[in-house]
């Protein structure tokens, strides 16, 4: 069964690039035949927090908000795309990840970050570590960093520079180790809750 996984990004500048990095993600996902959503902050425009979603009743959640929850509720795992603004990560998507919270347990997530210099964003890698674990999506031990991300990347997301279709493929490899692992686990978990007889049944 092929991995559900949602793809992260979070920028209110208008001339943004990192969408290109996103796109790029979203392909390859796509190509290694994962059901694939794009979550962004520019097409969700979520309210500064104020109420996390678990905090209104379901008549009263905007439907925006609802939306993302079930994006987020249905996938096994998530990839991260920031940039580095100040060694941190850019408001939008602190904004965006932090509106949810039982949507993320016990599901891992993989980091790309991004920058107009050489470092591809990595300072931000540090901050984001700290914010995933908080929110129990622990991050995969390996990263994908994209330097020079305007010129890295076509508007369609295909790698200008060919170094970026070979390195993904490791970075996703690992990301599905994870994400495959800890969907078995918490699907036996969910058995373990069945009578005893149909325990059995239910892990195929």
């Amino acid at each position: 069964m092929s991995l559900n996984t949602a793809v992260i990004y979070g920028s209110a500048r208008q001339d943004r690039q990192g969408i290109k990095a996103a796109r790029f993600i979203v392909q390859k996902l796509a190509e290694r035949d994962h059901s694939v959503a794009l979550v962004d902050s520019q097409e969700y425009q979520l309210p500064l927090l104020d109420k996390m979603y678990k905090e209104f009743s379901a008549e009263d959640a905007p439907p925006k908000m609802t939306a993302v929850s079930e994006i987020l509720d249905a996938a096994d795992g998530f990839v991260i795309v920031s940039a580095e603004y100040n060694h941190s990560v850019p408001a939008a998507l602190k904004n965006l990840l932090d509106h949810f919270q039982s949507e993320y347990l016990y599901k891992p997530s993989a980091i790309v970050t991004y920058s107009a210099g050489p470092f591809g964003g990595v300072r931000a890698l540090v901050n984001l570590r700290a914010i995933l674990a908080e929110l129990g999506t622990p991050s995969i031990p390996s990263a994908f960093a994209v330097s020079q991300v305007y010129k890295a990347f076509d508007d369609d997301g295909n790698a200008i520079e060919a170094s970026y279709d070979r390195r993904v493929v490791k970075f996703l490899d690992e990301y599905e180790w994870y994400a495959d692992a800890l969907r078995r686990k918490r699907s036996a978990t969910e058995c373990d809750k069945e009578p005893p007889a149909q325990q059995a049944q239910c892990r195929g």
